[in-house]
């Protein structure tokens, strides 16, 4: 199985805010842009499983006819932090998430082992359904990647958690990476 990894488009949300699981949407000139770059380069008739968030679903949609929505690939839950910015979020509790990347819950949401653990949970359902034609596309967050990427590589959730808050973030807004089949 070879998954082709898709970030979304960059959201509606202004410069320096928290944003995870808050549903945010792509200006619709930018959402048609990237579709059609998608287009050109993904496999047409690969099956395509999606972020329910509405920065992937509605990529997803142009994509495919059937887009899988999976809640499982959803962005981490922020809590409180949401949609704040994070020169407003105290520094102690920002402070407290850098000692504990893996366990902490920022602003009360959900941990990145929390997280990880979903992530892992997606990938080892794909492992077990059957094979369709080896290759699926899957529209994400930088977040869902990088977890993507670690399950990938053989890592548990708690190695898969601390791997990713270890990797400095550098997806780009629509971009792909393809993981490719484990021999």
């Amino acid at each position: 199985m070879e998954l082709i990894l898709v970030r979304h488009p960059q959201p509606l949300v202004a410069p320096g805010v928290c944003y995870g699981r808050t549903d945010l949407a792509v200006a619709p000139e930018l959402l048609q842009q990237t579709g059609a770059a998608l287009r050109a380069m993904l496999p047409a008739d690969a099956p395509l499983y999606s972020s329910p968030l509405r920065r992937c679903a509605e990529l997803a949609t142009l994509l495919s006819p059937r887009p899988r929505h999976d809640a499982r690939l959803a962005e981490i839950d922020f809590g409180a932090w949401e949609m704040r910015p994070w020169d407003d979020i105290p520094r102690a509790d920002i402070d407290a998430w850098a000692a504990d990347m893996v366990h902490y819950r920022p602003g009360g949401g959900e941990s990145v082992l929390r997280m990880a653990e979903r992530i892992a949970s997606f990938y080892n359902d794909l492992q077990r359904q059957p094979d369709e034609g080896g290759q699926i596309v899957v529209i994400c967050h930088a977040g869902a990647m990088r977890l993507l990427s670690a399950c990938h590589a053989g890592l548990a959730p708690a190695e898969m958690a601390r791997q990713a808050a270890q990797t400095a973030h550098q997806i780009p807004y629509g971009a792909t990476l393809i993981l490719h089949a484990r021999s």
